[in-house]
């Protein structure tokens, strides 16, 4: 069983789908791991370190020549797979609903496609899930670039020259980055305040220290879909959540937007009239901005500034920290692999619940039913 790690070729990408941790543990499975040189440049591992785990490291040619099981993190092209086994897998971050000529490509060249954003939001498979892992440090990492564009402090700060008021932070979004994101401006000395559509998340923002920001009666929606995400609203929730959101917006100097609804573009959540009543000076990171942003006027991979406002729309946040982006995501393919294989067959072997799931193109067929509907 050989497994290929490719460096990874999309703009900005700077994470790879393996460390040496990951190619030690892959080996001990039994497995031969071959890594293509400069794969872990960007994410400070030198091919030394990978060679000095176990590995071979060599040209691409060379790396998929044989190769079983291809990781990585973003999807390759199928054009650039040449060498790889008939059948071989493909498992990286796939971008199935952006991408289905891709993932039709996979289909017509042969390759099992499993796409790890699809993994089951289920307790077995969290140790699995590569968007809980690098949502996490996306909202950690969004903290950081509002303070660096902000021209205040953040803390509270009581000097002989007079006293600092605390800035204060808005979260729109209570996932896995929002979450993250209230507990890093609480540590930076903010004042916190957050809001979702999920009525439950309520608890959670109270137990980070946060002020939950509601809309209130408001009867029978939840805002929770399948699987914990997030779903689209009713016209009457959306009015009123934007008329709570416009008194509190004005009050703001960082807010920070993480709303995405899988398969969907992103939801509008701050309108240019609402940025427009903001002070200037202040701050608002879109991290949805890649899915066609929860902001007006944010713009994918630039800071742009309206009516005094800047609005920071990097993109792929997370590989902004690529180190550690790269050994959570390097876990998640180890666990997922690990999880099911198969001693006796030398190989992983998936079960219906998670493969089924994850599996996205088979015996040259798109098969994977949310794609199918």
């Amino acid at each position: 069983m050989k497994i290929a790690v490719l460096k990874e070729i999309a703009d900005g990408e700077r994470r790879v789908a393996a460390t040496p941790e990951t190619v030690k543990k892959f080996i001990a499975l039994g497995a031969e791991i071959a890594v293509e040189a400069g794969a872990g440049d960007s994410a400070s591992i030198a091919d030394a370190d990978f060679a000095a785990a176990g590995a071979s490291v060599g040209a691409r040619a060379a790396t998929l020549k044989g190769a079983d099981i291809v990781l990585g993190v973003q999807g390759p092209e199928p054009a650039s797979l040449t060498g790889a086994n008939a059948g071989a897998w493909v498992v990286a971050g796939l971008n199935p609903f952006g991408a289905r000529e891709r993932v039709d490509g996979y289909a017509a060249a042969g390759y099992e496609a499993l796409a790890m954003e699809f993994m089951p939001r289920i307790t077995r498979a969290q140790s699995m899930d590569i968007l809980s892992s690098q949502a996490n440090l996306a909202g950690y990492k969004a903290v950081l670039d509002a303070a660096a564009e902000y021209g205040r402090a953040f803390p509270m700060m009581m000097t002989a020259a007079g006293t600092v008021s605390a800035a204060k932070a808005f979260v729109m979004g209570v996932g896995v980055a929002g979450l993250q994101a209230i507990a890093t401006a609480r540590r930076l000395g903010a004042q916190v305040s957050a809001t979702d559509v999920r009525s439950a998340t309520k608890e959670q923002i109270l137990s980070l220290g946060a002020k939950p920001i509601f809309v209130e009666n408001v009867a029978g929606i939840e805002g929770e879909g399948s699987g914990g995400y997030a779903t689209e609203m009713s016209e009457e929730y959306q009015k009123a959540q934007a008329e709570l959101v416009s008194s509190h917006i004005a009050k703001q100097d960082i807010v920070i937007t993480t709303a995405l609804i899988p398969g969907r573009p992103a939801p509008r959540l701050i309108s240019d009239a609402q940025i427009a009543t903001m002070k200037a000076g202040s701050v608002i990171v879109d991290l949805a901005v890649e899915a066609g942003g929860n902001v007006e006027g944010a713009v994918a991979g630039q800071v742009v500034e309206r009516h005094g406002v800047k609005i920071v729309g990097h993109k792929n946040v997370a590989s902004r920290l690529a180190a550690d982006a790269s050994a959570l995501f390097a876990r998640n393919l180890y666990n997922f692999l690990s999880t099911f294989w198969d001693k006796d067959a030398g190989k992983p072997v998936l079960d219906e619940e998670i493969g089924d799931a994850v599996r996205l193109t088979k015996d040259g067929k798109v098969v994977n039913a949310r794609l199918l509907g």
